[in-house]
């Protein structure tokens, strides 16, 4: 038993080594500067700071309030998406899911970069709206919230879709005749039997791109155009620019406890639902 057990630990000690060096020592290095200076030992300076400047707690709520929006917008659209992908036949199914993988091939600084072609002002919404008559000037959709927005729901809508897709799938179609077989309406079956079904994945890939979101810095750096304050612009401000890497470090310990907050809510939330 002992020479199995060590045998074992042996495949596993180089993916612990990884993971230790690639993983946990950033984040311990991380924390230790929040609570560090140089010369002076452990502090709470950096976030003393963060008290008497409340500009970064308003960037922190900014950044909570665009990942929710952008949030909601995936689950307005993904949802529907996945239920007609789930009606699908075979074939269809597979091409549906290859248009939505498709974006994962190309790099998502490209793709925030078309949205400036899509909605520029000489762009083709843009150009649609003023030939179509409902505008006689160009519409801001960029670098505003709108098209932060926009962009980040776009670059995240695959890791919605998927799971909820698979969770449809999984769905046993005989729940639904059964329920149609006892008079129920279409509605009905929906709202009662199909989607407490999928509400849990639905959960799980709405906590993931959220969050994503919290921490996205390519699409809100182009789209935004430094106009919009996000978490992730301000650590590369303050990392970079300026530079205050205590400051920052102090900001990331702060997003990490709200995140690992608001997992443990969802976990919580979870193991409710399922007593």
């Amino acid at each position: 038993m002992s020479m199995t057990r060590s045998t074992g630990f042996s495949f596993i000690a180089p993916l612990l080594v990884l993971m230790v060096v690639a993983f946990n020592a950033p984040i311990v290095y991380m924390l230790g500067l929040a609570f560090w200076e140089k010369g002076r030992g452990f502090t709470l300076e950096h976030y003393e700071g963060l008290v008497e400047a409340p500009v970064y707690l308003r960037v922190l709520g900014n950044t909570m309030r665009i990942a929710l929006i952008a949030t909601l917008a995936n689950i307005v659209i993904g949802y529907p998406l996945a239920h007609w992908m789930r009606g699908l036949g075979s074939r269809g199914r597979m091409i549906a899911i290859a248009l939505v993988v498709l974006p994962f091939w190309v790099s998502i600084l490209v793709r925030t970069y078309a949205w400036i072609v899509v909605l520029g002002n000489g762009g083709i919404v843009n150009r649609a709206l003023q030939w179509s008559g409902l505008t006689d000037s160009p519409v801001s959709f960029l670098y505003n919230e709108l098209g932060v927005t926009i962009g980040m729901a776009n670059v995240l809508l695959p890791f919605l879709v998927l799971p909820l897709f698979a969770a449809m799938l999984r769905i046993d179609d005989r729940l639904l005749q059964a329920a149609a077989s006892l008079g129920a309406p279409p509605r009905t079956i929906f709202w009662k039997v199909y989607f407490p079904l999928t509400l849990p994945a639905l959960a799980a890939g709405s906590l993931l791109v959220f969050i994503l979101c919290l921490g996205f810095y390519v699409t809100p750096a182009i789209l935004g155009g430094g106009r919009v304050p996000m978490i992730s612009n301000l650590l590369d401000t303050l990392i970079n620019q300026i530079p205050r890497w205590e400051q920052a470090s102090a900001i990331s310990t702060i997003l990490l406890i709200v995140t690992l907050a608001i997992f443990a809510a969802y976990r919580r939330l979870d193991r409710k639902a399922s007593a």
